[in-house]
């Protein structure tokens, strides 16, 4: 009787550690996504974050089981969209769209950020770069007889203060392209920041403001419509997507000119790491499809797809690359 109750013990004992070991395989093999997936863009609609965002999220809501959200956070430069991100729970439901302002350029030039751009996040992927374009309201260029960058120069020269500069937002690439180019060509324009491309893009187009260095793809669609008229691009080379339009460096004889923007998708630091390689497999699949790739690079984009680790690179080299331009141009929240 003893040796039974004995053996019954040591089987009940034995079933315990088995049901141990086998809860955390089980909870490790629970599907994800099981809930939608918020997905922060830290501008208004209309703007390059905005446009990749929203066909990413189209993508990935392709496979079974998967609802991707864009949720539109604009303010401060893509701090308050960020930060919202820094401060959620890490648990794969609320991912970030960054950009090199939110995450190459922000910490230069803001004196405190709510959150560390380094610390609060995990990479998961780049999404694409992606030259600024040099655009002006054809009306205005049509009246003060500005067809080329030398001639904006000259005007900028000429009329000191009256050419207004919009941008997406403070510490924003669209900014810093424009201040880079003030101090280049020892110009003034009067910088009026935006919550996004998108509004910035509607006055720019009405007349309000005069000059912008966008995301291509934000612009790539007036400039063909006529509703504004591109000078050149801040790239290191000419963009195919703009077949004639020179470069910045190009055009005004400024070499060393160099202002493209970057966008990616990261997370809240402690992400578990199975669903941040998940989310990068997928959009690296979603990137490397022919449609996919021949409608990014049609507007002026060049998708990537790249690894976590490979992303975490990128963002350090930038980081690094834009805290000597901010030092150099002397750039400013406005």
């Amino acid at each position: 009787m003893q040796a039974n109750r004995r053996r019954a013990t040591q089987l009940l004992f034995a079933a315990g550690l088995a049901a141990l070991a086998w809860q955390p395989a089980a909870h490790a093999a629970d599907p994800y996504p099981t809930k939608p997936i918020r997905l922060v863009v830290p501008f208004a609609p209309g703007g390059t974050t905005d446009i990749l965002a929203r066909a990413v999220s189209a993508e990935l809501s392709k496979l079974d089981g998967w609802n991707v959200v864009v949720d539109n956070r604009p303010g401060a430069g893509g701090n308050i969209g960020a930060d919202m991100v820094a401060k959620a729970a890490p648990d794969g439901y609320t991912l970030l769209m960054g950009t090199v302002g939110t995450h190459g350029i922000n910490q230069s030039l803001y004196g405190k950020l709510p959150f560390d751009p380094i610390k609060d996040f995990v990479p998961i992927t780049l999404v694409a770069a992606v030259p600024n374009v040099l655009v002006i309201n054809p009306a205005f260029a049509q009246q003060n007889k500005i067809n080329s960058v030398n001639d904006l120069i000259a005007y900028a020269r000429a009329n000191p203060g009256k050419l207004n500069m919009a941008s997406s937002g403070n510490g924003t690439s669209i900014h810093l392209a424009g201040e880079l180019f003030k101090t280049q060509t020892k110009t003034y324009m009067v910088h009026f920041p935006y919550k996004g491309s998108g509004p910035a893009l509607a006055d720019l187009s009405a007349g309000t403001v005069h000059v912008m260095f966008d995301n291509l793809p934000s612009s790539m669609g007036l400039i063909k419509g006529g509703k504004l008229k591109a000078l050149a691009v801040t790239s290191a080379k000419p963009s195919p997507a703009l077949p004639g339009v020179p470069t910045v460096a190009q055009a005004a004889n400024l070499p060393g000119y160099e202002a493209s923007s970057w966008f990616g998708l990261l997370a809240p630091a402690g992400t578990p790491q199975e669903i941040v390689t998940r989310v990068q497999q997928e959009v690296a699949k979603a990137l490397a499809t022919p449609a996919m790739r021949e409608k990014m690079q049609a507007q002026g984009a060049e998708p990537s797809g790249n690894t976590p680790q490979q992303f975490a690179t990128h963002i350090r080299n930038e980081t690094a690359k834009w805290a000597k331009v901010v030092k150099d141009s002397g750039a400013k929240v406005d």
